[in-house]
């Protein structure tokens, strides 16, 4: 089977050392190139960080990116004239942001998720169920703890269990938070959807979906031990897309979800 060549953004990064490593002991991956922000001097895993440029990518089938958003954009625009298939585990894009992706979308495969763990996907979906289920009588909260490093909140992973929420009552994600709580660490409770963002210590992800009736409370909740978790999650992701249309897709369309 021919290996699938791909590059790594943010190189640097948290997420980025995690998926060197996992891409390099995954033998249907072929690491052909990592780029960084700014200029790196030392090889890492013996290749040499470039910048994000159209060289960087000219040896890639699938870039996998988790970064932050203004640069996932600039990937973006390279990746659509190179037609190259795109990753993306970064978090914190705007409504403006989200819809400069969509548009990409329509010349390449691009697979988006603020979380690439199988759980939390799973995790996910029982929510919608559960919201579709228990219906507009149920209070629902989502709470969430990450390292204090951690620079957006809600975090995406708490934004995906929302949008699992609003999805179960058939309504707009946006309807039911309301732009002015956006990017706020906690969200007044009302029959909506009420966050509540903690960061602390090196904790790498913890997420609770309660909801209540008054009379009793459902809980699903998960939480994270290793990033492994999440650069396995991307690597099947980068396999999945590789033969691919363009368009956007999710974990939820990988996993096979209805």
């Amino acid at each position: 089977m021919k290996k699938i060549n791909i590059t790594i953004t943010g190189c640097m990064g948290k997420m980025g050392q995690k998926l060197i490593k996992s891409s390099r002991s995954n033998k249907e991956f072929n690491l052909v190139s990592l780029t960084e922000s700014t200029k790196i001097k030392k090889k890492i895993s013996g290749i040499k960080p470039e910048l994000n440029t159209l060289s960087a990518f000219k040896k890639s089938d699938v870039i996998i990116d988790f970064t932050i958003p203004s640069a996932t954009l600039k990937v973006l625009k390279i990746a659509s004239k190179q037609k190259k298939r795109v990753v993306i585990g970064t978090t914190g894009f705007t409504k403006k942001q989200e819809k400069i992706i969509k548009n990409y979308s329509k010349k390449i495969p691009i697979l988006k998720a603020g979380n690439m763990s199988l759980g939390v996907n799973l995790m996910m979906y029982l929510t919608e169920i559960a919201s579709r289920s228990l219906g507009k009588k149920f209070l629902s909260k989502i709470h969430e703890v990450h390292h204090k490093g951690k620079k957006d909140y809600p975090s995406g992973t708490a934004l995906m269990l929302g949008e699992g929420v609003s999805t179960g009552r058939n309504k707009s994600f946006y309807s039911m938070i309301g732009k002015k709580y956006l990017n706020k660490k906690s969200f007044p409770f009302s029959n909506k959807i009420n966050f509540n963002s903690i960061r602390k210590g090196g904790v790498i992800g913890e997420h609770e979906v309660r909801f209540s009736s008054g009379k009793e409370i459902i809980t699903l909740n998960h939480v994270s031990f290793d990033r492994a978790l999440y650069s396995e999650g991307a690597l099947a992701a980068a396999k999945w897309l590789k033969n691919k249309r363009p368009g956007l897709y999710s974990m939820r369309d990988l996993l096979n979800f209805k």
